[in-house]
């Protein structure tokens, strides 16, 4: 399947910026399972600075706010191929090992509600795949996807407190749970189509957790599936922090405010 994205994100400032510098984590990976046949970022009172590849394979974008700007558009357009392997991505890639995936982070670390949560769910399936897929539902279950009670701070522990959150937080709580049953997990950020819809609520997340013949398979936590040919998997990392669309700083143009817009289709090959 070829799916067409266009990725507008819009900062806008109280007063002019004196300087401001962007990491932009929003190109697509080529990876199995999915092709980059066009991609291309387009920059409003911004410049790109340099562009390199992280620890987790991630293409990272640095941009520079230009002085006395009121506002930065950042856009986003491509192609992109992607396959159904039912979400294996397969085998280890990237500059970290594959043990520091099993490390808890400040955003996954369980407290007593998460560690009383992983009691309840059932390690003795024999499988591991069918246990990661019943943690999965487990979480869907405890967890209600509900927009504008958390935030990116928000950690694993404080969502499953409230019971509520969107796939950043189902995706934090899997990873958290996972590593807790000693297996390797990472947070992925990515474009979902939807099928009854072109423009698209934001950008999606998910986790990958590593199994033993198999090597990473996702699980999409939010919507109880596995990653097929309507996902594109744009950054990795052990949490949210290491695989945001955009993160940054900026000196003397407090923001006021952030507008997304994102548009994923599938694209009509031409005969």
């Amino acid at each position: 399947m070829r799916l067409s994205v266009r990725h507008t994100t819009l900062y806008t400032y109280t007063e002019p910026a004196v300087h401001g510098l962007q990491r932009l984590r929003l190109t697509p990976k080529s990876t199995q399972g999915q092709k980059i046949i066009d991609w291309a970022m387009r920059y409003e009172n911004a410049r790109p600075e340099l562009e390199y590849e992280d620890q987790h394979h991630n293409t990272v974008t640095l941009i520079a706010v230009e002085e006395e700007a009121r506002h930065v558009t950042v856009e986003c357009t491509g192609i992109v191929e992607t396959e159904d392997n039912a979400g294996v991505i397969g085998r280890h890639s990237g500059h970290l090992p594959l043990w520091s995936f099993m490390g808890q982070t400040p955003l996954t670390a369980p407290g007593a509600k998460l560690r009383a949560f992983l009691r309840d769910v059932d390690h003795d399936t024999g499988e591991p795949l069918d246990y990661l897929h019943k943690l999965s539902a487990a979480i869907r279950d405890r967890v209600e996807y509900r927009v504008g009670e958390t935030g990116v701070r928000t950690t694993a522990e404080q969502a499953i407190e409230q019971g509520s959150g969107v796939c950043q937080d189902h995706a934090h709580i899997f990873i958290a749970a996972a590593r807790a049953a000693e297996f390797p997990a990472r947070y992925v950020s990515g474009y979902l189509m939807m099928n009854d819809r072109v423009d698209q609520d934001a950008t999606h997340a998910w986790a990958e957790a590593h199994v033993e013949g198999l090597g990473w398979v996702g699980f999409d936590i939010s919507n109880g599936i596995s990653p097929d040919r309507r996902y594109i998997r744009v950054a990795t990392g052990r949490d949210y922090r290491d695989a945001a669309p955009v993160t940054g700083i900026s000196l003397g143009g407090r923001a006021e405010g952030m507008q997304v817009q994102v548009a994923v289709e599938q694209q009509t090959i031409e005969q």
